[in-house]
């Protein structure tokens, strides 16, 4: 599943006439690098779930969508803002389109770059063999994102490390890519029902700490390019590096 339901509201004025997820760099929307990278590991049935101006998303990937190499691939939309009126934040967007999940899936907010991301089977292999409901992917933290979110135990070197909340730990920053278990977002982790069919507003936060506190969530450390693109001058900073 591809996050593209945001406002962009630090992207302004940018967004206010194109969703944040369509905004380009190196002459390919953030959204494209996304589903490019996610065909090529071989992941083609995709959900995107959209809020502002999600028409100008569907429209661009049109009714036969593919990747820049012409592998084509299989879209569903959530348009969260035609059923509700606006975004459902990211758990609620995500228990919306839960019947169009699988099992194991890939979550990826479209407003993050990644080139250097490899959306891997092994890596879906080795979740699937864990007792984990989530195993998310964290950066060495930002200047816009000091502190970090998260801290680790155990060995950072392997795909399995333990993620903890002691503070005193090192904490790292979520870069926004997963792979989760659809049960994350059935009870008893989360009380909105599948479908979220009254559209309510659930951050995925308190759900993580939830699973976190049980020993639920492992994580890895991913160490190459990676960009939060939050505002205009970080974008513009992008598309000035080669």
């Amino acid at each position: 599943m591809v996050l593209a339901a945001g406002r962009g509201e630090r992207m302004r004025p940018l967004t206010d006439h194109t969703p944040k997820p369509l905004l380009e760099v190196h002459g390919r929307p953030l959204l494209q690098w996304h589903v490019d990278a996610l065909a090529q590991g071989g992941f083609t049935r995709l959900v995107i779930n959209t809020a502002w101006l999600g028409e100008q998303i569907s429209a661009y990937f049109g009714p036969a969508p593919q990747t820049r190499q012409g592998t084509p691939v299989h879209i569903d939309f959530s348009h969260e803002c035609l059923d509700f009126g606006g975004a459902l934040e990211t758990a609620g967007g995500i228990v919306r389109a839960l019947p169009r999940l699988g099992e194991v899936f890939w979550v990826v907010a479209g407003d993050v770059f990644a080139p250097d991301f490899v959306f891997s089977m092994q890596a879906v292999t080795r979740f699937l063999a864990s007792d984990k409901l989530a195993h998310l992917w964290l950066v060495p933290n930002p200047a816009h994102n000091p502190k970090g979110d998260f801290g680790l135990a155990g060995s950072k070197s392997l795909g399995g490390a333990q993620l903890a909340l002691n503070k005193s730990d090192e904490q790292y920053t979520y870069s926004t890519i997963g792979l989760y278990r659809r049960a994350l977002f059935e009870a008893p982790w989360c009380e909105v029902p599948a479908g979220n069919p009254d559209g309510v507003k659930t951050p995925l936060a308190p759900l993580l700490r939830r699973a976190i506190d049980q020993q639920r969530v492992s994580a890895e450390i991913f160490t190459g390019a990676w960009t939060d693109v939050g505002t205009p001058q970080r974008l513009a900073q992008l598309n000035m590096t080669p």
